[in-house]
């Protein structure tokens, strides 16, 4: 042990340390300091060495004995632990470093919600406060109940990490929301209205689609992609009556985000309360419940185009855009969807009718976004 330590440019003084010096100006042993203090010399030998701390009964006699102030001594030590700590903190930042290096920072600056820093150890701090964990390590490993199903091929670290930044990203946000209640039965009633949405701008869709969510219980999060996260929808409860369904736009076509909305409220209505359920393609799985995926890629397909309907026109074998047009408006649906349909199908080629298929993008609601993520910084 010692009365000094350094790491860096920080320097940390123990208490011994200036008992020590004390014990020389005076010119007398530690055996005679120690009678004068009325301690032990052993006592007086461990503080020197910096190998006890200074407890207050010490403080308290060092105080009589040199008519100097409690408060002195003890600070003394609390200033030693201070620095300690922050060496110890530096260090455990540093041995994090690697893993703050396959998070995209520039996603929390771009979006406003952390600040710029200069240095990956400032990085690192930052992004620890914001996920609200003591340690970046605790990103490498799949959240208990975890259902994974990735859009990458090769299921890496980095995927993992990302997918679990992202998902607290959204929970971060979704606490500036206001919740109520989770209602399956109000849900189910608003889910053909949330269909007939396929026929709105964009900007028009998304506040209604977001207000309908709420009113049946469902904290609906809407952010950017965070690259490496290779996904595009979580479902995640807090408890029995609070769920959160989070989407992002990885998927670039409108028809792919809208079949991803109700995979993902099929998710929510099988109220799987004690798993975090990670949407991605099918590319890469990891811990998946395949029967739950299936069920919800069939409840998607099913609600936005009943098979029925779409079998009668398979039958009929024309896919040319005027059919696709009529088909669509016959069924009071966006025509992209038909068009992304009939492409997964591979009744049609993937270039074929593209111009029907929308393309957006978060920024196309950057108000909405934004809001909700300037609320979740500022509270």
């Amino acid at each position: 042990m010692s009365n000094y330590d350094q790491y860096g440019d920080i320097s940390a003084f123990h208490p011994g340390f200036y008992i020590a010096e004390l014990i020389e100006d005076m010119g007398i042993s530690q055996e005679e300091f120690a009678r004068r203090m009325g301690t032990s010399a052993k006592t007086v030998s461990k503080l020197v060495n910096g190998e006890v701390n200074l407890s207050k009964n010490l403080a308290s006699k060092l105080s009589s004995m040199m008519g100097t102030s409690i408060d002195l001594w003890l600070n003394l030590q609390l200033n030693y632990d201070k620095k300690i700590w922050e060496m110890e903190r530096i260090q455990e930042l540093h041995a994090q470093e690697a893993i703050a290096r396959q998070i995209d920072y520039s996603y929390f600056v771009k979006h406003r919600l952390l600040p710029k820093a200069s240095s990956i150890l400032e990085k690192t701090a930052n992004l620890c406060a914001y996920l609200k964990i003591s340690n970046l390590n605790y990103l490498t490993e799949p959240q208990a109940g975890a259902n994974f199903r990735m859009g990458v091929p090769a299921f890496e670290l980095k995927n993992v990490i990302a997918a679990q930044v992202w998902l607290q990203t959204a929970i971060n946000v979704s606490e500036s929301l206001e919740n109520v209640a989770f209602n399956a039965t109000l849900l189910r009633k608003t889910l053909p209205e949330i269909r007939g949405l396929t026929l709105s701008p964009p900007g028009e869709f998304m506040p209604k689609l977001t207000e309908l969510l709420r009113s049946a219980g469902v904290s609906f999060v809407l952010l950017p992609y965070l690259k490496n996260s290779a996904i595009h929808g979580v479902v995640k409860w807090n408890g029995a009556n609070q769920v959160l369904l989070a989407m992002n736009d990885r998927r670039k076509y409108l028809d792919t985000f809208w079949f991803s909305l109700f995979h993902e409220i099929q998710h929510v209505m099988q109220q799987k309360i004690k798993k975090v359920i990670f949407d991605g393609d099918n590319k890469g799985l990891i811990s998946v419940d395949r029967n739950m995926e299936e069920e919800a890629d069939q409840f998607a397909r099913d609600f936005l185009i009943s098979p029925m309907d779409y079998a009668v026109f398979c039958r009929a074998g024309q896919f040319s855009e005027k059919d696709i047009l009529a088909f669509s408006q016959d069924i009071h649906i966006h025509p992209g969807i038909v068009v992304g349909r009939l492409q997964t199908d591979k009744l049609i080629l993937r270039s074929s009718c593209n111009h029907l298929r929308e393309k957006w993008s978060v920024e196309d609601f950057s108000s909405l976004m934004l809001s909700s993520m300037d609320a979740s910084v500022t509270r």
